[in-house]
């Protein structure tokens, strides 16, 4: 069992995670010696739900009645191995035209800058509709060359015939302007739906990163 393999297993049965920074801007950031995957969404979309049911914690990624409350780039040490990365959410209209603009440039900056970056991991509420903001974003992704898996979240909260109808229509959403789907998981913070099959998206990555890395 090699490290990372190992990390996954460990998180799988209890959680050893550090707390690093916040980051206003990318330059701030942890030094990239280390892979990191990182997570976005838009607004109340659940990210830090499944963050904290990724890691078997409850208080590890703060959890707020109010969209938008994390407003800077959020580095958690996992396993003294790889960063998990909290990203401020987009999409969300109670905040002002410069609030988001900020956030937005932070991020892409981030996105676009840090060699490290495993995987981007892009939440969907699979409750609603296709959102504009989230295939504009999707679009930037793929422009930029950032490798991103979509995690569809709060399957719970309506039938599972419902939830298949909905990512069904983001993909067809998706397929009128891109030749390729990207990996797709389902999940549920409440019931642990799709935890392991990110877990073993986020270990393949880490292995892939350490491969070329030796290269």
């Amino acid at each position: 069992m090699d490290r990372f393999t190992s990390t996954i297993f460990v998180l799988q049965i209890e959680m050893k995670y550090t707390f690093i920074k916040s980051s206003t801007d990318w330059k701030m950031c942890p030094e990239p010696d280390k892979p990191e995957v990182a997570f976005i969404g838009r607004s109340n979309v659940g990210k830090s739900s499944l963050i904290n049911a990724l890691l078997k914690s409850k208080g590890a990624a703060k959890i707020s009645s109010t969209p938008g409350k994390t407003q800077v780039i959020n580095h958690f040490l996992i396993e003294d191995i790889w960063y998990m990365v909290d990203l401020p959410g987009y999409g969300y209209a109670r905040v002002s035209q410069t609030e988001r603009v900020k956030w937005e440039k932070m991020v892409k900056n981030y996105l676009t800058n840090r060699k490290n970056l495993v995987y981007l991991m892009v939440l969907i509420d699979s409750r609603i509709p296709p959102q504009k903001s989230d295939l504009e974003f999707l679009q930037f992704a793929g422009k930029n060359g950032i490798p991103f898996i979509l995690i569809f979240t709060k399957a719970d909260k309506q039938s599972t015939a419902k939830t298949k109808n909905t990512i069904q229509e983001f993909t067809n959403a998706m397929l009128e302007t891109w030749e390729a789907l990207p990996p797709i998981i389902t999940t549920s913070a409440q019931t642990g739906l799709g935890r392991e099959e990110v877990l073993d998206a986020i270990v393949q990555g880490l292995e892939s990163f350490e491969l070329h890395a030796e290269n």
